[in-house]
C-alpha cells in the first residue's frame, strides 16, 4: 500500500477513478414480485401488443359513428365488459352497452360516452355534444410486441415494475445484489440504548445511516463490525469482512493519527488505493480502494460526513456494482433557494438542506459531527470551490440525499 496524504483530488475525479476499479457482478433471474429496486443487466422487450385488441377507454356505449344522431334510437344488443367480450358482429342500427376495458365489437368505431346516452328499454338515444374524441384505445397503443420496454442498466423503480410487468414478464434478468460488510471503529463508541449506561462512550449512529443508504442503492448487509482502534483486531475483521462482502465501507479511522487503522487493516490484502483524499466538505478524509479482490471505502467517522460521502461514493459505486449508470447516482437537478448563501470556500462544498415550498434552505448546522438536523436533511447543494455569494431565489444544483 503505497500513499502520499498530501494529494487531494476533486470530487469527479476521485469517483471516476473509483468507478474504473468497478466490475460488475453476475446476473441472476428474479421473479417479477422479487425485482423492485434491482438493475437489470438484459433490456426488456414487450412479450404482447397492449392492448393486444381495440378496448374502450370509456364507459359508454360501442356504435358506428354515422349512425351516433340525436334522431335516431340504436337498438342495444348486448354488453362488453374488460375480460368478457360482445363476440358478434355490430349490425346496422345497433349499439353495444360497454365498459372501460372492454374489447371493441366489430364494426363499431366509437364509444359514445354514457354521460351523453339516453336508455329506454333496449334502445338508447344520444345527446348533443359528444365526440370528438371516439374514446377507443387502438391495440398497440401503448407498445406492440417487440418494443423496447427497460433498457439495461436500469433500476427496477414501482413505475419501472409497471412496465415490467405489462410486458407479460414473468421474471426478469438483473445483477445479483451487493454484499456489504461495515466496519465502525472508535474506541468511543457503543451499540445504542447503552451509552447512557457507560461513562465515556456514545453510541454508533453513523452504521445505521450508511446500512440504510446501501440498501436503498440494492446492498445485502451481511454483517455489521464494531471494534475499538486496535490493528490486530482490525486486521482479522478485516480479513473476515473480505471473505463476506463485495464491498466493505469502513467508517472512522480515516485520517492520520497514531491510533487510525482504517487503511493499515487492509495491507495485508495488498490493499490498491484509488485514492486517499478528496477536496471535498465534508468529508475531505473518504477514500477508496481494492483489496484481494474487494472493493473498499473509507468514510469519516462523524456521522455527517459519513452519511454524506456514502451518498456520494457508496450510491454511485454500488450501482456500478450491478451494472448500472454510476453517474446518474449523482446528477443534480434545478432548485430555488429559499435563503441567501454565504460564498463558498476553498474545497467543493454539499450543503444539507431541506426543501421547502419557496426552495432549498441550508439546515443551521453544517458541523461534520452533527446528527440532529440530518432528519430534516432530504437534500444536497453541490457548491463548487470559491463559489460566489448567492440570493434568494438563486438556482442551485442539487442531489436528492
Amino acid at each position: 500500500m503505497i500513499e502520499d496524504t498530501r494529494i487531494m483530488i476533486p470530487f469527479d475525479e476521485a469517483l471516476s477513478r473509483a468507478i474504473s476499479m468497478v466490475q460488475p457482478l453476475e446476473s441472476e433471474a428474479v421473479a417479477v414480485s422479487d425485482a423492485c429496486g434491482r438493475v437489470v443487466v438484459e433490456p426488456v422487450y414487450a412479450q404482447i401488443d397492449a392492448p393486444r385488441v381495440d378496448i374502450a377507454a370509456m364507459d359508454g356505449y360501442a356504435v358506428r359513428l354515422d349512425e351516433a344522431r340525436t334522431d335516431q334510437a340504436l337498438k342495444v344488443v348486448g354488453e362488453a365488459f374488460a375480460g368478457t367480450p360482445f363476440t358478434a358482429a355490430l349490425g346496422e342500427g345497433q349499439a353495444v352497452r360497454i365498459f372501460t376495458g372492454a374489447h371493441v365489437p366489430a364494426g363499431a368505431d366509437c364509444i359514445v360516452m354514457q354521460e351523453y346516452a339516453q336508455r329506454s328499454g333496449d334502445t338508447v338515444t344520444f345527446e348533443k355534444g359528444f365526440g370528438p374524441a371516439r374514446h377507443i384505445r387502438k391495440r398497440g397503443g401503448d407498445f406492440a410486441a417487440g418494443a423496447l420496454m427497460i433498457e439495461r442498466g436500469t433500476r427496477l423503480s414501482p413505475a419501472a415494475m409497471i412496465a415490467l410487468a405489462g410486458a407479460d414478464k414473468a421474471d426478469a434478468v438483473v445483477a445479483r445484489q451487493p454484499r456489504v460488510a461495515i466496519i465502525v471503529t472508535g474506541d468511543e463508541l457503543v451499540a445504542p440504548g447503552s451509552a447512557a449506561a457507560i461513562a465515556n462512550r456514545q453510541p454508533d449512529s453513523a452504521s445505521y445511516g450508511v446500512a440504510a443508504l446501501a440498501e436503498r442503492y440494492g446492498a445485502t448487509i451481511v454483517q455489521i463490525f464494531r471494534a475499538e482502534d486496535d490493528l490486530a483486531t482490525l486486521e482479522e475483521i478485516a480479513t473476515q469482512a473480505l471473505s463476506l462482502a463485495d464491498c466493505v465501507i469502513v467508517i472512522g479511522g480515516a485520517s492520520v493519527g497514531e491510533r487510525d487503522f482504517a487503511k493499515p487493516m487492509f495491507a495485508g490484502a495488498e490493499l490498491e488505493l484509488a485514492f486517499s483524499k478528496v477536496a471535498i466538505k465534508p468529508g475531505k478524509p473518504v477514500w477508496f480502494g481494492t483489496a484481494g479482490g474487494r472493493c473498499v471505502l473509507g468514510l469519516p467517522g462523524n456521522p455527517g460526513s459519513a452519511l454524506v460521502t456514502a451518498r456520494l461514493f457508496a450510491a454511485p459505486l454500488l450501482t456500478a456494482l450491478q451494472g448500472g449508470d454510476a453517474w446518474a447516482e449523482i446528477q443534480t437537478v434545478p432548485l430555488p433557494l429559499e435563503v441567501p448563501l454565504e460564498p463558498g470556500g476553498s474545497r467543493e462544498i454539499f450543503v444539507r438542506a431541506r426543501l421547502g415550498k419557496d426552495g432549498l434552505k441550508p439546515v443551521a448546522n453544517q458541523e461534520s459531527g452533527a446528527q440532529a438536523p440530518l432528519a430534516q436533511s432530504s437534500w444536497l447543494i453541490r457548491r463548487a470551490a470559491h463559489a460566489p455569494a448567492q440570493v434568494a431565489g438563486a438556482m442551485v444544483r442539487a442531489i436528492p440525499l
